[in-house]
């Protein structure tokens, strides 16, 4: 398994799994899937070109309060092994390890059910803690629902350390947040 830069030669597999009903958002899920499928409808190169945001363009985004904050910089990687197994993104602050209150952690991933058990979330969240070393930042946060166990564990594989238990206010739910230094 590889991670690859996403282009139009793997968008239709992209697509076929966003069909089957994975979405690469783990809180939005379904809604988000429908809204990617138009987007790949109307415009497949933009779409492509969108999952690569290092000088953040688009509108803003909408937190589940309705509220409308900037995008960070950040970009996705789809996970390949000769077909599509999922999607890992990384997001970061400029200049910092912190993040705002509103983004749960730098690096969120999925793999699609088919795929899973295989190693691929552990082995794709190595290759991007290389990325974020190279945006200099000295640590990445990672967050899980606290029933996740399988996500704890590809955490703690890749030298993730658990911080804290918080209510998150932009989800209002629980989270579990780890920290993985980088130096």
């Amino acid at each position: 398994m590889e991670l690859v830069v996403p282009a139009l030669v793997y968008l239709d597999a992209y697509a076929a799994a966003l069909q089957r009903g994975w979405s690469a958002d783990n809180v939005r899920l379904a809604a988000a899937a429908r809204e990617e499928l138009a987007k790949i409808a109307a415009d497949p190169r933009a779409f492509v070109a969108s999952l690569d945001n290092r000088e953040p363009k688009g509108d803003l985004i909408t937190l589940p309060d309705g509220s409308k904050v900037a995008r960070l910089p950040g970009f996705r990687r789809w996970m390949w092994d000769g077909e599509f197994c999922g999607s890992i993104g990384f997001r970061w602050q400029p200049g910092t390890g912190a993040l705002p209150a509103y983004v749960l952690g730098h690096i969120g991933y999925a793999v699609v059910p088919w795929k899973r058990g295989r190693g691929y979330a552990t082995r794709s969240l190595a290759l991007m803690l290389d990325e974020a070393r190279r945006q200099g930042l000295p640590y990445v946060e990672l967050t899980t629902d606290p029933d996740n166990e399988p996500s704890q564990k590809v955490i703690r594989a890749n030298g993730g350390v658990f911080i804290e238990r918080f209510r998150s206010a932009a989800y209002d739910k629980d989270e579990l947040r780890f920290r993985i230094p980088l130096t």
